[in-house]
């Protein structure tokens, strides 16, 4: 039997067609009656698919070669945020740029993955499950160094991504517009499941999922109507939302992962009105929903959000005006507990003779090093875990200190 408990509140993956359940009213109610083992800490992952170009992102404007190396693409619409001599953020990073000033964000620069191939599908593979080759280990590397804890996790998903998948216990939540199941059929389910431990069991945690109780007419207006196109095209600020609810329990989960995908920027990757720019300003506004979420619940001041993906771009620009797949890009730390407000970075330089294979960013930090800090000063995961289970043959690499304190 799975060992992962996806009980989607509206979407069950174990229940199927059967169950039913409909749109959630409020997310408040969900129930994680087994805590988190005392922790009061959490910790957010946001996995960005599709390769966000970390020069689009971070541009180095500071570097002498960055206008040369990139064309056109060292254009923006508006002028991009400075961070620093070298550093500055895309304009659409408005918010990020804020937590920045206000210390609360570290930028990790030349940032990427042991593989250093260009395959979506195995570099996301290597970026969840924390081995050093593709397929190479089954599991999440989170998923694994929750487990030791017992912490619960969260996936805003129809399903648990690989990162998560381990021994622990897994819930799911993604938004839906589905109807809500009538009280006879879940009584009929009810009757239908007595017999059976597992399904009994699975019926209830479903119905501690529900709302319980009415909801405000115009809360059911905004939800329904958001909840419905977040459904369809993958709503990051309602997610984000959503995770800041759930997280702000105190048995809440201890952990949660939200996606956000659209990075694949090989055509017109500098047009302030494109793709990029739009996914951009889709990440600027769900990570701060995120923040304003926690903050009010008090729970900001005590968690980390991780946003990385599975590679960079190239440095120079395509024959469509985009970037084809590379290697070394950028990767983002933000919460109350990050001591931002600086660039980690020992930067390459971007000339072509300094770029990995003359094409890309040359990565300089294992992203492993990024995840190995938190994981340990933040997790408490213990050196000997992180090295055996957690990342495998990364016994070499150094974990950065972001934290405060």
């Amino acid at each position: 039997m799975n060992k992962h408990r996806h009980f989607n509140p509206l979407r069950r993956q174990m229940m199927g067609a059967a169950l039913g359940v409909g749109a959630l009213g409020a997310v408040s109610t969900l129930s994680f009656a087994a805590g988190n083992n005392g922790s009061s800490k959490r910790f957010v992952f946001v996995v960005l698919r599709g390769g966000l170009d970390g020069l689009s992102a971070v541009p180095a404007l500071g570097d002498p070669e960055f206008a040369a190396a990139r064309g056109p693409l060292a254009q923006f619409g508006n002028p991009a945020l400075t961070l620093d001599a070298t550093f500055a953020l895309h304009p659409n990073l408005s918010q990020l740029h804020g937590l920045y000033a206000g210390g609360e964000l570290a930028v990790v620069h030349a940032v990427g993955l042991p593989y250093r191939e260009r395959s979506h599908f195995d570099a996301q593979q290597v970026l969840e499950s924390g081995g050093m080759r593709p397929y190479e280990l089954t599991t999440g590397w989170l998923g694994r160094a929750l487990a030791p804890s017992a912490a619960k996790s969260l996936a805003l998903n129809t399903s648990v991504p690989l990162v998560l998948r381990g021994p622990g216990a897994v819930d799911t939540w993604a938004p839906s517009a589905l109807p809500d199941p009538s009280s006879d059929l879940v009584a009929r389910l009810e009757r239908m499941y007595g017999n059976d431990e597992a399904l009994a069991t699975a019926l209830q945690r479903a119905k501690t999922l529900h709302f319980d109780g009415a909801m405000p007419a115009e809360m059911n207006a905004m939800d329904g109507k958001a909840m419905g196109n977040a459904g369809r095209a993958g709503n990051f600020t309602l997610l984000a939302q959503r995770a800041a609810e759930f997280l702000a329990q105190p048995n809440g989960p201890q952990a949660a992962v939200l996606e956000l995908g659209g990075f694949d920027s090989h055509a017109n990757q500098a047009n302030p009105n494109g793709a990029l720019s739009n996914t951009l300003r889709q990440l600027d506004t769900g990570l701060a929903a995120l923040r304003e979420g926690l903050l009010a619940s008090g729970t900001w001041g005590r968690t980390v959000v991780v946003v990385a993906t599975e590679f960079g771009r190239e440095v120079a620009v395509n024959g469509t005006l985009g970037t084809d797949h590379g290697t070394g890009g950028a990767a983002f730390v933000l919460g109350g507990a990050v001591k931002g407000g600086r660039v980690l970075v020992d930067w390459p330089g971007l000339a072509k003779r300094d770029r990995f294979e003359g094409r890309d960013l040359r990565i300089t930090t294992d992203l492993r090093a990024v995840l190995r800090g938190v994981l340990a000063d933040h997790l408490q995961v213990a050196s000997r875990s992180l090295n055996n289970d957690v990342f495998p043959g990364s016994e070499g690499v150094k974990g950065l200190a972001l934290l405060k304190g």
